[in-house]
């Protein structure tokens, strides 16, 4: 039987999160434990796994895809009443949702600045050199820079920064790691440089947008 909920997820509808309403409906909720807290916790880790499916077949990275499965998970573990978990699993759907409806999936670019766009993805914890991306793809750096600016609207250094604060909001809002710990695994140069450019990505520091969140 087909489930809607990951249908709307999959193709970036946020009617998805209408739907995640109905799975503990006593009329729909699945038995997997005579347990009370042990069956949504079951469910939670179901739900999870197919929501984290659903997101990388509609265009999300997938290790991205795989670090928030992860996090929610640990997360749920150590929860202790299913209503807690019930709410988690809003929280966990809401967070795919959100970033499936603001993926831009039909952004047409060329070959090399898809392999351009992949390599930064998957190297956020490295330093990264235009003149390395341009040898990966036997391109001039200037003409490479150029044709970043034309198809991705920004330069090659304001989309890899935007990558990384995107990442460490993630990190912050669904992990307990520390700023400076942040700060070492995306490749800023210090701590003050991260919490510096997270507030002029942001209008946030980085202690706040946790807080908030």
């Amino acid at each position: 039987m087909r489930c809607i909920k990951y249908e709307y997820l999959k193709e970036r509808n946020p009617k998805a999160l209408e739907e995640i309403k109905k799975m503990f409906d006593p009329n729909v909720q699945g038995h997997l434990s005579d347990n009370p807290l042990r069956n949504v916790k079951y469910l939670f880790v179901a739900s999870t796994t197919l929501a984290c499916r659903s997101a990388i077949s509609g265009g999300m990275h997938q290790e991205e895809a795989y670090n928030a499965s992860d996090l929610y998970i640990q997360k749920m573990d150590l929860l202790e009443s299913a209503d807690e978990v019930k709410n988690l699993v809003y929280d966990m759907f809401s967070f795919y949702t959100d970033y499936m409806v603001n993926l831009d999936c039909n952004k047409v670019i060329s070959k090399n600045i898809a392999a351009v766009v992949e390599y930064i993805r998957y190297h956020l914890h490295e330093k990264i050199r235009l003149k390395e991306l341009a040898e990966k793809i036997n391109l001039n750096p200037s003409y490479l820079s150029v044709l970043f600016k034309k198809e991705m609207g920004e330069t090659v250094s304001g989309y890899i920064m935007s990558q990384r604060i995107a990442a460490a909001q993630n990190m912050l809002k669904y992990s307990d790691y520390a700023y400076s710990e942040i700060s070492s695994i995306l490749a800023f140069a210090s701590q003050s440089h991260f919490i510096s450019a997270f507030f002029r990505k942001t209008g946030m520091t980085p202690k706040e947008f946790r807080m908030s969140h």
